[in-house]
């Protein structure tokens, strides 16, 4: 990868959908550029596809996945989010399998998002990703596409989720491989307001990377041209004019 700035994600959509597996996924990176979004006015809605129970040592699941949801929530709320879905599926066990296509598709019935976004899944520092990242990146592009299927999970029609294949792409927040990228300058201290609503995840994990992520977005944005930005890999759905 060449030092060249990247072009700018194109911005000529007014409704999002950001999927992760866990609560604070969203926020090592995406929140900065999901303000920078709703500052715009686009409607950005989150699935969480668990409620991070598993995530804490000291605090078991039936505690710790009310206050990770709760400390989501208030994340969501400092960059302007408050439509926050909580699939509730397992902490740690996820499996890249059709029920998590079929929460990927309910997602995108319910919301119709013109784009999803999301986190790249990759090594970091030759160490493979967390589990349940690795089967949410296998599975992303599958769900978006059934939801646009009548005949795949039939069960959501009978909720009243029509079918819907109105995504035109999906954007991979710190893809290996980045395509464009999103300039952070006027949002990245709400981003890591954001990070830091998760404050008893912290308090028990010892500190946010906060400083880490100040210092990526402002690597990133010194190749940009900008204060801070963040990479992002873009995957069309759809022919490109």
């Amino acid at each position: 990868m060449t030092d060249d700035p990247l072009p700018p994600l194109p911005e000529d959509f007014s409704t999002m959908l950001a999927v992760a597996a866990h609560p604070d996924d969203l926020e090592y990176g995406a929140a900065a550029a999901v303000a920078r979004w709703t500052d715009q006015g686009k409607t950005v809605s989150y699935l969480l596809l668990t409620r991070g129970e598993a995530g804490i040592d000291t605090v078991p699941p039936e505690e710790s996945g009310p206050l990770r949801e709760r400390e989501q929530r208030r994340a969501c709320a400092a960059v302007g989010v408050d439509d926050v879905v909580f699939a509730g599926l397992p902490d740690g066990v996820l499996q890249p399998d059709v029920v998590l296509r079929r929460e990927v598709a309910r997602a995108v019935r319910r919301v119709r998002p013109e784009v999803v976004v999301a986190p790249a899944t990759r090594d970091w520092g030759g160490v493979p990703d967390q589990a349940d990242h690795r089967a949410l990146a296998a599975v992303l592009l599958d769900g978006v596409r059934d939801a646009g299927n009548r005949w795949v999970h039939r069960e959501l029609v009978d909720e009243g989720l029509e079918p819907f294949d109105g995504v035109r792409e999906v954007v991979q927040v710190f893809a290996a491989e980045p395509t464009h990228a999103v300039d952070t300058s006027a949002t990245l201290d709400r981003g890591m307001a954001s990070l830091r609503a998760h404050e008893t995840y912290w308090e028990v994990l010892g500190g946010t990377p906060e400083q880490m992520l100040r210092e990526g977005a402002a690597a990133v944005g010194a190749r940009q041209g900008v204060a801070s930005a963040v990479l992002v890999g873009r995957l069309p759905l759809r022919p490109q004019e």
